[in-house]
C-alpha cells in the first residue's frame, strides 16, 4: 500500500464534505478547496502527526493535542471561529468512515506516534475533591502572574467588566464592576467581607480602600496571594485585607456581613453546589448578603465543556444552568433579592483581552510557551463566541441570610 498521499484523503474528504466552508492545505501542498466561491478560512495541516493525533482520537481530544501541539493550525483564527461555532457536516455512515480513516492512513504514511501535549492535564483523582480542585486551579492560575498582566487591566481583575454603564475602555469597565458589586452589598464602614476566589486582589482592594471594609480574600494560588498581599500594602489598606491560601471548604467557624463569589463557582460542579450555597449561609450574619457572580449555560441541549477547555484551560471547570444555582440557594435558606445577567459586557470583556493578548504575543511565548499562547488565543475567541451568540451568560444573584 503507499504511504505519504495526501492527496487520497482530499479526495476523500471531498466527497465525504459537499458543502465545506473552508481550505484544507497539507505540509506537501497539496490542498482541499472550499465547495463555495467565497475567501475562505485555510486550516493548515504541518505534519503526519497532526493525521495521527485524530486517528488516535478522533473527536475533540485529537483536534485539540493537534492544534495546541502546532501540528495543525488556520491561516486566520478569527474568521475560523465561525466555522468551529457553526459549520456541522453531515453525519458519516460506516463506510464513509472506515473510507476516510484509511485514506488518513495513507496521507500519514509511516510515521512515530505523536506526543501529548506538554501542557495538558489528564484527569486524575476524585472529581471536585479539594486535593484535585486545589490541582485543577492552580494548573490555570499558576502559569505567572506577569504572563496574566498581559491582557488584564491594570487592577489585575479577572472576571467580566461592566461596559454597560457608560465605560469606555477596560480599566473603566472593572472599576465600574467592582464597585457594582460593593454597592449592591451595601458595604457600610467597618463591615467584613469575604471575597471567595480574590485573585490578585482587586476586590479586596477596591472594598477596603472605597467602602472602609474589613476583608478576607481566599484563594488557592500562592501565587496570586503574594501579589494580592503587595498590592494591599501598596494601596494603603494592607491593615484591613488579609489573604489566605484555602479552599471554600475549609473556612468555617468565622463569620461575615456580606460575601462576594466572583468567578470562582465555575470551579464548584454540580456534586458541591449545594453544599457550596449552604456554606456561604452559614458564613454569613443573620440578614448578611452574598452576591454570587458567575457563568452559566443559557441552552438546555448544550453539554459542559469539552477537552480543550477541560485539559488545557479550566480543568473540571463547570458552568452550570442559572436555575440550578438558584435552586441551591433557596435549599439552603438564602433569600434572592436581585439577578442580573451580563452577557454582552462579558462578551465585549473578552474582545479587549484577547486584542491585548495577541499584542503581547511573544512575551507570552517567552512567559509560558508556545503550546500554552496557543491554546489561549483560541480560548478567549472561542469564548467571546460562546457569550455573544448566547451560549453561556453570565449572572450577578444577590441574596440575604433572613
Amino acid at each position: 500500500m503507499p504511504f505519504g498521499r495526501p492527496q487520497v484523503l482530499c479526495d476523500e474528504l471531498r466527497r465525504a464534505l459537499p458543502d465545506r466552508p473552508f481550505r484544507v492545505r497539507f505540509w506537501d501542498g497539496t490542498e482541499l478547496e472550499p465547495s463555495g466561491e467565497r475567501d475562505e478560512v485555510t486550516i493548515i495541516v504541518r505534519s503526519p502527526q497532526a493525521i495521527a493525533h485524530l486517528l488516535l482520537h478522533p473527536n475533540e481530544l485529537g483536534l485539540s493535542r493537534a492544534y495546541v501541539s502546532g501540528l495543525l493550525a488556520a491561516d486566520d483564527l478569527d474568521r475560523a471561529m465561525p466555522v468551529v461555532d457553526h459549520w456541522r457536516p453531515r453525519p458519516f455512515d460506516r463506510v464513509t468512515r472506515l473510507r476516510l480513516a484509511l485514506a488518513a492512513l495513507r496521507a500519514m504514511g509511516i510515521t512515530k506516534p505523536p506526543r501529548r501535549p506538554r501542557i495538558e492535564l489528564p484527569p486524575r483523582g476524585r472529581m471536585h475533591s479539594i486535593v484535585r480542585d486545589r490541582r485543577a486551579v492552580r494548573h490555570h492560575y499558576d502559569i505567572s502572574n506577569d504572563f496574566f498582566a498581559l491582557f488584564l487591566d491594570e487592577s489585575m481583575t479577572y472576571s467580566c467588566a461592566v461596559f454597560s454603564r457608560g465605560a469606555k475602555t477596560l480599566e473603566e469597565a472593572q472599576r465600574a464592576k467592582l464597585e457594582l458589586v460593593c454597592a449592591k452589598l451595601g458595604l457600610r464602614e467597618g463591615e467584613r467581607l469575604l471575597d471567595i476566589g480574590c485573585g490578585w486582589g482587586s476586590l479586596v482592594i477596591h472594598a477596603a480602600r472605597e467602602h472602609g471594609a474589613r476583608v478576607l480574600g481566599i484563594t488557592l494560588s500562592e501565587p496570586q496571594a503574594e501579589l494580592a498581599r503587595r498590592r494591599a500594602e501598596e494601596a494603603g489598606v494592607g491593615d484591613r485585607v488579609e489573604v489566605r491560601v484555602m479552599d471554600w471548604r475549609e473556612l468555617s467557624g468565622e463569620t461575615f456581613d456580606a460575601i462576594a463569589s466572583v468567578g470562582m463557582v465555575e470551579h464548584v460542579g454540580e456534586e458541591n453546589i449545594d453544599a457550596y450555597a449552604k456554606r456561604l449561609r452559614d458564613l454569613l450574619r443573620p440578614g448578611g448578603r452574598v452576591l454570587n457572580h458567575g457563568i452559566a449555560r443559557l441552552r438546555h441541549d448544550m453539554g459542559p465543556s469539552g477537552p480543550f477547555t477541560q485539559r488545557y484551560i479550566f480543568p473540571d471547570g463547570a458552568t452550570l444552568h442559572l436555575s440550578r444555582l438558584l435552586l441551591a440557594f433557596e435549599r439552603a435558606g438564602v433569600e434572592v433579592r436581585h439577578v442580573e445577567g451580563l452577557r454582552e459586557d462579558y462578551a465585549e470583556t473578552l474582545r479587549h483581552w484577547a486584542q491585548r493578548f495577541d499584542e503581547h504575543l511573544d512575551e507570552a511565548v517567552r512567559i509560558a510557551g508556545r503550546e500554552r499562547v496557543r491554546a489561549w488565543r483560541l480560548y478567549l475567541r472561542g469564548s467571546r463566541s460562546r457569550f455573544r451568540d448566547g451560549d453561556l451568560s453570565i449572572f450577578q444573584v444577590l441574596g440575604r441570610r433572613p
